[in-house]
């Protein structure tokens, strides 16, 4: 063969591979249509639906399906709407009734059921050939979320019930994936709504070819607190400069004794520039918080082992958090900065977003406790985190190897500079010890420590509230307080005793307990507060004003549920918690009241 002919076959045969490599992304959908048994006007909406539903895929991904046949079928069970067998889709025939009532009128995307059916029957088809429904970016985000005791197996419940489009997407990750891809394809807040699916969809498979562009999304997160004021409170994750693992330490009862994991969010204030002063704003500091919701005054712990109570992400002020674990449970915290770009901030903050409006997990001490929900979170909402081996049971266990992948900083202040800078929130029973020692050395106390005298009864401790000078007296200020907390921890455990059995005040004080947990339920499981409004995911611009209008008088019953709660408390408590109650409270009335004059006789 001469040189010349050579080069004619070479050029011919690059030719051919060239045409035959675009060719594809020329095609387009190919969906033949079977014809058999459909009227003229049925055969024209058919094939309008398959252009609509080719227009709609990305032009990318349409070639990538292969050759499709449709066909149009009266005996698919009732509530099936469509089958995909092979290259083959069926579709309810009456799908086409909204395209034939009105022949030269466009169906809106959200109303049209045939474009839905036909979307979903070919995204399995498209899943048949690329596996997308395995992959396990999609499963983080789907909700079929790691086991952290079988790394590699993942759960058979999908617990992110909440705020679905569709719960059939629930029912297996094949469905999941066609579900979301008719939203993908068709709704133009999906974006706003499902944020992170909806990137991983288009890195996936591509731009949607039709869509049009929906209203800019909210730059702020929607999450609802129920202890801060006006409890809706939009978090804008520009404002959030650090994470930060937020670990309670061991304590001696048996549901406390591996710690408590928590993430801390170092929020800036409002018009202050992201950077470390943010740490200084610790009244704008939030924590995410994974807790058994305990919806019961029993706590079981054969419950807790078994699973019996709901999982759910509170969202909680970092003050309150240090209160309740340093004032009450007398236990220490440490907050161990965590080395994320402000990207995977973001990331986390929306997963976390995600979960507090859709998840609804359960709660095992040993499964799927706050270790293991932590790391769940950190492992979806930070995909880099997903390939570290991070995995435990116990919350020491997961610091240590969130420092030892280097993910946790190793080294944070100590001493003095960690409680100074935040880093460390000691327990108060050092702070109590050294107050006693104040107070005892200028009123020579009966007693010998500040535990002893925390634990005697109020009577007992008013007579010497009423000699101290300013400095004793500002000390026995602070110790009265802490008596008082100590005493209302203690009725409160007596109350979960009392109010199961009884008579007929225990049994109103157990109503209305029932209806202060309702109200507390309904204000931590966020999505019930949208029952009855259209929508899913994340709550969009009419969603959230709704929020704002109710959910401030729904938190303000519930929070004078819990004042009727505690006055009733005091009427079926047995005597002696009931005394140390109103007891505390008047020594710390008087107590105040004395300081009040100390200081006015010292500056007058």
């Amino acid at each position: 063969m001469s040189p010349r002919r050579r080069r004619r076959l070479h050029a011919l045969a690059a030719a051919a591979a060239l045409a035959l490599a675009q060719w594809p992304a020329q095609a387009g959908l190919t969906i033949d249509l079977d014809a058999t048994g459909l009227s003229p006007a049925e055969r024209a909406a058919a094939r309008r639906l398959i252009a609509d539903a080719g227009a709609r895929l990305p032009a990318a991904l349409a070639a990538r399906i292969g050759p499709l046949r449709l066909g149009l079928r009266d005996d698919l069970p009732v509530g099936v709407h469509g089958r995909q067998r092979g290259h083959r889709i069926a579709l309810d025939r009456a799908l086409l009734a909204p395209r034939l009532a009105a022949p030269g009128t466009p169906v809106p995307p959200q109303r049209d059921p045939a474009l839905a059916a036909l979307l979903h029957e070919i995204a399995h088809a498209l899943d048949q050939r690329l596996d997308l429904s395995r992959e396990p970016r999609l499963l983080d985000l789907a909700g079929w979320q790691v086991r952290p005791r079988r790394l590699g197996l993942r759960n058979a419940r999908n617990p992110m019930r909440d705020r679905s489009p569709d719960p059939y997407e629930l029912r297996a990750p094949a469905e999941f994936l066609a579900v979301n891809l008719e939203h993908f394809l068709l709704d133009p807040a999906y974006a706003c709504r499902r944020p992170a699916l909806h990137r991983h969809l288009a890195e996936r498979l591509g731009t949607p070819g039709a869509a049009a562009g929906g209203p800019p999304c909210p730059d702020a997160l929607p999450f609802v607190a129920p202890a801060t004021d006006g409890v809706y409170e939009p978090l804008d994750p520009a404002r959030v400069f650090a994470v930060e693992y937020l670990l309670a330490e061991p304590a001696a009862s048996p549901m406390s004794r591996w710690g408590h994991s928590m993430l801390r969010l170092v929020v800036c204030a409002p018009g202050r520039a992201p950077g470390p002063d943010c740490r200084l704003d610790l009244g704008h500091h939030r924590v995410l918080s994974f807790r058994a919701f305990v919806d019961d005054v029993q706590v079981s712990g054969w419950g807790g082992l078994t699973g019996r109570y709901p999982s759910r992400l509170f969202v909680l002020p970092l003050s309150q958090v240090i209160d309740e674990y340093t004032q009450v449970e007398l236990r220490g915290l440490r907050s161990v900065p965590l080395r994320l770009s402000p990207g995977e901030i973001a990331g986390l903050l929306e997963r976390a977003a995600q979960l507090h409006w859709s998840y609804d997990g359960r709660y095992t001490f040993l499964g799927n406790n706050c270790a293991t929900e932590t790391f769940k979170l950190l492992h979806d909402g930070v995909p880099r985190l997903a390939g570290q081996r991070l995995a435990s049971i116990t919350p020491t266990a997961l610091l240590r190897r969130l420092e030892r992948a280097g993910v946790a900083d190793p080294a944070p202040p100590e001493g003095d500079d960690a409680v100074r800078l935040g880093y460390r929130f000691p327990s108060a029973d050092a702070h109590h010890a050294e107050l006693f020692a104040v107070a005892r050395e200028r009123l020579a106390l009966p007693v010998r420590d500040a535990d002893a005298w925390l634990d005697l009864a109020p009577a007992q401790r008013r007579p010497w509230l009423e000699r101290g000078d300013l400095r004793a007296s500002a000390a026995l200020l602070v110790l009265e307080d802490a008596a008082l907390r100590r005493a209302e921890r203690r009725a409160r455990d007596a109350l979960q005793r009392r109010l199961p059995h009884g008579d007929a005040e225990a049994r109103a004080g157990r109503a209305l307990l029932d209806d202060t947990l309702a109200l507390e339920g309904l204000l931590i499981r966020p999505a019930r507060l949208l029952d009855g409004t259209p929508g899913y995911g994340l709550p969009q611009a009419e969603e959230r004003a709704r929020l704002a209008e109710h959910a401030p008088a729904l938190a303000e019953r519930w929070r004078a549920s819990g004042e009727r709660l505690r006055r009733l408390a005091e009427a079926v408590l047995p005597e002696r918690h009931a005394d140390a109650l109103r007891g505390g409270q008047a020594n710390l009335e008087l107590i105040g009241a004395r300081l009040r004059a100390l200081q006015a006789r010292a500056t007058g």
